[in-house]
């Protein structure tokens, strides 16, 4: 597998999923400039490498190790449970916080929305 292989799976992984640069830098934990130097084809850490292809559930071949529809699920999880905790932060301020099985319902409403409402497109914002 040649870099520039990798580098078209990992192009199309990203576009596949509809994440921006931006995302995936603040996602994976890397600066902007570095996302883009791997994508110029630029010499980067192995590190930098493992973390965009573990974040698009990738291999180092850029083979699928986690499928598209399973990471979805996952970062829609994700996001939900922070919305959640959100919701139930805002409730102890006000000294009425929620109850478990209600912030489940929540959680799962908003992972719901994540996939497959309003907010689908914007599942891989950071």
């Amino acid at each position: 597998m040649t870099r520039l292989e990798l580098i078209k799976k990992v192009q199309q992984r990203k576009k596949a999923l509809n994440i921006t640069i931006e995302n995936l830098a603040k996602l994976s934990g890397l600066g902007i400039r570095t996302v883009n130097r791997f994508f110029a084809s630029d010499d980067v850490k192995l590190s930098t490498v493992e973390k965009i292809t573990n974040l698009l559930g990738l291999d180092f071949s850029g083979n699928e190790i986690v499928s598209i529809e399973v990471l979805k699920q996952k970062r829609a999880k994700e996001k939900a449970i922070f919305m959640g905790s959100l919701v139930q932060s805002t409730s102890a301020l006000e000294k009425q916080g929620l109850e478990k099985k209600s912030i489940e319902k929540i959680i799962f409403k908003f992972e719901k929305e994540f996939l497959n409402g309003a907010y689908q497109d914007r599942l891989w914002v950071a």
